[in-house]
């Protein structure tokens, strides 16, 4: 899988990679920038902007127009905001793709802003909050970076505040865009089946007159920590949900193929040892899984899991007894061959689907040091060897950095944190 990376005089960049074998193509435009970015007053805006994209421009004066013209070729299309980028897409037909990206280049460029539609989103966007935190499986996620990340920006909910979602005005959206949604912090990338001569033109057009401006910077987060964390959210819940894990490394730190694999064999699948310990032999939760998040200046390691509320210290004990496994003893050769394969062959799937092939290009662009091909990384992962994982082990699951965060019907943090023992 080849791609051809075009870089615009004002420092837009363009990535396009062909492939062979499907119909679709897919549009993604993503900006360098999410709620990390929002000083305290803006909490939220990064998000309620992704909103405000969809809801009219001069062309396309209701969010009707924008829907209707995109549902009528058969196309999928969205958005998301992450705490450190936002991103707007379009997956169609391939006979299609310059219709896609006219309308999503036209929203990213061209948005109305209007006030009366920000009046109207506040609601939406309130009652999204409303979701999340009556979600407890989705908000436990938003706890544990609290407790990793306190009143760093990086701690804060990237759907804001209800005080802030309620009070940021036009000039707030109008300032944040002139500031950060310029040709230096965005990158379009086009994947799929589509003529990269014309869609390449089509773009240096859209975007030749994007406004130029300053790198956008942020605020280092201190990933130091000395004692383990604990952190409760009293909720009236049928289950206890919790995370437990331990900050690790950044995006670009040399261990993190070694903590991919880590993290899979630990409870990256249903044949895990945590899956398999946790729900298969004692029955405790009917989800559990370990995963592993990355920026560009921290990132952690955390086991999920919903339990019932009597069995939170037995859950706590069982993940902790793994995670003391991984880090003393060595993994099978088999083991760890087993999660190299599991990994490859879910790439393999997903480097299948325009939409996934574009996110895997347009990430690395936007966050790596240097965009790897498929090939690229398989190589990496091959190279992690059995002692790679037990020296990565070692090095994050100490007692220092171990951090627990829970939402449900339970206030005794001291009794918990004696949980902690590792």
């Amino acid at each position: 899988m080849k791609y051809r990376k075009t870089t615009l005089k004002n420092g837009l960049r363009i990535l396009t990679v062909p492939m062979e074998g499907t119909q679709t193509a897919t549009v993604m435009v993503m900006v360098g920038v999410g709620s990390r970015y929002e000083t305290e007053k803006q909490a939220g805006l990064s998000h309620f902007i992704e909103h405000m994209l969809f809801k009219g421009t001069t062309k396309r004066p209701t969010a009707q127009s924008i829907s209707e013209e995109l549902d009528g070729i058969g196309g999928e299309f969205n958005a998301f905001t992450a705490k450190d980028k936002t991103a707007y897409y379009a997956k169609v037909d391939g006979r299609h793709i310059e219709t896609a990206f006219e309308v999503l280049s036209d929203i990213f460029l061209n948005s109305k802003l209007d006030p009366l539609e920000i009046e109207r989103e506040r609601g939406p966007i309130l009652q999204e909050l409303s979701m999340y935190e009556d979600d407890p499986r989705r908000s436990v996620g938003e706890e544990f970076e609290k407790l990793l990340y306190g009143q760093h920006q990086m701690g804060r909910n990237i759907v804001g505040y209800k005080e802030t979602i309620k009070s940021v005005s036009r000039r707030d959206f109008t300032a944040y865009l002139k500031k950060y949604y310029v040709a230096g912090e965005t990158v379009v990338c086009v994947s799929g089946k589509f003529n990269e001569k014309e869609i390449i033109g089509q773009i240096k057009k859209a975007f030749a007159k994007i406004e130029t401006g300053a790198e956008a910077k942020f605020k280092k987060v201190s990933d130091k920590q000395v004692a383990p964390g604990v952190h409760l959210k009293f909720k009236k819940t049928d289950q206890t949900h919790l995370i437990l894990g331990a900050r690790a490394y950044p995006q670009n730190h040399k261990n993190r193929w070694a903590l991919s694999l880590l993290s899979v064999i630990l409870g990256g699948n249903m044949s895990s040892r945590l899956f398999i310990e946790v729900r298969e032999r004692r029955g405790l939760a009917y989800f559990v899984s370990t995963s592993v998040d990355t920026y560009q200046d921290c990132g952690y390691i955390g086991t999920q899991a919903g339990i019932e509320h009597k069995n939170l210290a037995e859950a706590v004990e069982v993940i902790l007894g793994e995670y003391r496994k991984i880090a003393t003893e060595k993994v099978a050769e088999k083991e760890l061959q087993k999660a190299k394969d599991y990994i490859k062959g879910r790439s393999v799937m997903g480097f299948e689907a325009s939409d996934d092939v574009a996110m895997f290009f347009i990430d690395q662009e936007m966050h790596k040091e240097k965009i790897l091909s498929p090939k690229e990384v398989f190589a990496k992962i091959d190279a992690v060897t059995v002692a790679d994982i037990l020296r990565v082990a070692k090095d994050i699951f100490k007692q220092e950095k171990l951090n627990l965060a829970i939402v449900g019907p339970h206030k005794d943090t001291k009794k918990i944190s004696q949980l902690l023992k590792f």
